[in-house]
């Protein structure tokens, strides 16, 4: 794994796997800890595909999980201004495409947990939204996982390494019982959908010709 992503990865896989738990035990949490890094570390070869864009994310930041806590509902909407309607938009309001993305109006706010020992909450900024969704698409929708996982395979990062995506594309049993939430589709929608687009023009965009013509035809 590229050391200018690990971070990113990590935070972001945390946030997957806190926001839809298991209810099993130590093994369910670790499958499901696997799946959910597996599906975040596709998705974030594909979107950032050499160590040059992983350095920049780096600058940058990858955005937090604010809105992504907004929609799960662990943090309270921001309050829309008076002749504010793209905040009104935003909060999900009457008529508005939050209902779309999946915000939280009109259900309680319960403030995200601490886990034991946890003192401070510095590493949601280190989530990354975008991640975070494709992550969720690939989770739930099968028939996307073989062309990520090809296409992740093709960006720098993998170079030099034997590296298996079984739990994400192949999961058994098990792996299927310890992610009933992360891999339920109604569930993860308003995180899925939120930038499925970018997703989807993504594995496009690493189609060869012969592919782009079958599928043309």
């Amino acid at each position: 794994m590229s050391a200018d992503l690990s971070s990113v990865i990590a935070a972001t896989t945390r946030w997957l796997v806190r926001s839809y738990p298991t209810a099993g035990g130590v093994l369910s949490a670790s499958l499901a800890e696997a799946q959910a890094r597996q599906a975040v570390t596709v998705a974030a070869w594909l979107r950032y595909p050499t160590p040059l864009d992983a350095a920049l994310v780096t600058v940058a930041g990858p955005g937090g999980a604010l809105r992504l806590d907004r929609i799960t509902g662990v943090v309270a909407p921001e309050p829309a201004g008076p002749g504010d309607p793209e905040r009104a938009d935003e909060s999900g309001g009457p008529g508005s495409s939050g209902d779309l993305a999946g915000a939280s109006a009109g259900l309680p706010w319960i403030p995200v947990p601490r886990e034991p020992g946890e003192t401070g909450s510095a590493w949601r900024t280190w989530v990354d939204e975008v991640l975070a969704s494709w992550a969720a698409c690939l989770l739930t929708s099968p028939d996307l996982v073989e062309e990520a996982v090809a296409g992740a395979l093709r960006s720098e990062h993998a170079r030099g390494l034997a590296v298996d995506f079984r739990r994400l594309a192949a999961p058994d049993g098990l792996d299927r019982q310890a992610v009933p939430l992360l891999r339920h589709p109604d569930l993860m929608a308003p995180i899925a959908e939120l930038h499925r687009a970018g997703l989807l023009a993504c594995l496009t965009s690493h189609r060869g010709p012969d592919a782009e013509a079958a599928a043309a035809g």
